[in-house]
């Protein structure tokens, strides 16, 4: 059997996730083992747990943590009660929240402190979600989709902004945005530009990749909110779909008269995924790789200041 496999592009960690990681390892050599994370630092069981046999403990609480404890927050930010928490038990903290997050954080905290009320669009229960519920003072109300809309009760129309989860649907978003702007003409907010660049180039990049594959395969955690919309899109793309934790996860069956096979991984998802993924199709095929052209990306975020200097120290 022959088979073509198209690689997205851009695919796989983003800058974020990329500082994320380099948090959490840059603090073992630092530090040394134990190094304290709450939560996952990122939704990904294999980065996850290489860095759990590196020295880093994984908890889910701050009170999980020895009182003086190296501790890192995760890439999707974490609520002011958090922090404070922390703060009392004396952890010394890395914050590894994505600075993307942070923004929507500060823009929030921004209108709160203007008097609106503010409207969060996100998915109840994601750990981004938590975090910016917890770091906006006042009144928030989280939407989820259109449906919500109509439920939504305000005081006052003309003091109404909303902010974005960052690794929502860019168009699922736009939807909820024009529907918030009908029912509340003079809402405040900023469009889609909260959707972070690396969640929509890694969208944009899996509709070209529909419009030749046969097949979708997306690497990334059941958890992880945009590996989950990669797979949505290709699928209201009218191409059969499927998010994988890794190789393992591929169906045989699932290649059955399909001669272009597409593949991408969400922003949490570690290229050697895809290097595995990749070896396994040869084992069912004769296959033929192919990248496709796509955003070039070149961003880097700055480590936190107490390891700056260590990183320059070393160099």
């Amino acid at each position: 059997m022959e088979m073509k496999v198209l690689l997205a592009q851009p695919r796989g960690f983003c800058a974020g996730v990329v500082r994320a990681v380099d948090i959490v390892e840059l603090a073992l050599k630092k530090f040394g083992p134990p190094v304290y994370v709450r939560h996952e630092i990122v939704h990904n069981k294999r980065v996850v747990d290489e860095l759990k046999a590196k020295g880093a403990v994984f908890v889910d609480e701050v009170d999980d943590i020895p009182a003086g404890a190296i501790t890192v927050f995760s890439a999707h930010g974490v609520s002011r009660k958090v922090v404070g928490n922390a703060a009392t038990r004396g952890l010394e903290v890395l914050d590894a929240t994505c600075p993307l997050v942070s923004r929507v954080h500060t823009e929030g905290q921004r209108y709160a402190a203007d008097g609106y009320e503010v409207v969060l669009i996100g998915h109840a229960g994601h750990a981004e979600v938590e975090g910016t519920l917890g770091q906006i003072n006042g009144t928030v109300h989280l939407v989820g989709s259109v449906e919500d809309v109509p439920g939504l009760h305000v005081k006052d129309p003309g003091m109404l902004a909303y902010v974005t989860q960052t690794t929502l649907s860019v168009d699922d978003t736009r939807e909820i945005i024009a529907a918030l702007k009908m029912r509340f003409p003079n809402i405040h907010g900023p469009d889609v530009k909260d959707i972070c660049y690396a969640t929509q180039n890694r969208q944009q990049a899996v509709r070209d990749l529909a419009k030749h594959a046969d097949v979708i395969l997306v690497l990334g955690a059941k958890n992880s909110s945009n590996s989950n919309r990669l797979r949505e899109i290709g699928e209201e793309m009218s191409v059969p779909s499927y998010l994988i934790d890794d190789a393992d996860g591929l169906l045989p069956e699932w290649l059955h008269g399909k001669h272009v096979v597409g593949i991408t991984a969400g922003a949490s998802a570690p290229e050697a995924l895809v290097d595995e993924l990749i070896a396994k199709l040869r084992t069912i095929a004769d296959i033929q790789v192919e990248p496709m052209s796509g955003v070039t990306e070149n961003i880097h975020f700055k480590l936190p200041p107490q390891l700056r200097h260590f990183v320059a120290g070393a160099a």
